[in-house]
């Protein structure tokens, strides 16, 4: 059975800064697109951050460029999201997402539980 597990959520203050985990068990793929979503109460999901684990390739939204980073450990299969100054707009339920043979992770086939992170001012 595939797993998604995430951990790091939590509360933090505007301008600080918290780490996502997401740890892939259960498969043993080498071509796959990871990374995070989010969903703030009333609003769409959007997606945050991919990274591909075959060619590093990564993506960020515009919302988020230049304050996150997503990285990757192959030989664990688990991504890491480093997020930094952060803002109250940031606050959402964030998602762990895989997409199979793929650089992205959008449409993806498989998700997290989903882990809150809420940013105060």
């Amino acid at each position: 059975e595939v797993q998604l597990v995430e951990s790091g959520g939590g509360l933090a203050q505007a301008g600080g800064s918290l780490r996502l985990s997401c740890a892939v068990s259960g498969w043993n793929f080498d071509d796959y697109g990871i990374g995070w979503f989010r969903q703030a109460p009333g609003k769409e999901r959007e997606g945050v951050s991919c990274i591909s684990k075959s060619h590093g390739i990564t993506y960020y939204s515009d919302s988020v460029k230049g304050r996150f980073v997503i990285s990757s450990d192959n030989a664990k299969d688990t991504a890491y999201l480093q997020m930094n100054n952060l803002q109250p707009d940031d606050t959402a339920v964030y998602y762990c997402a895989v997409r199979l043979y793929s650089t992205s992770c959008f449409n993806a086939d498989y998700w997290g539980q989903g882990t809150q992170v809420t940013v105060s001012s």
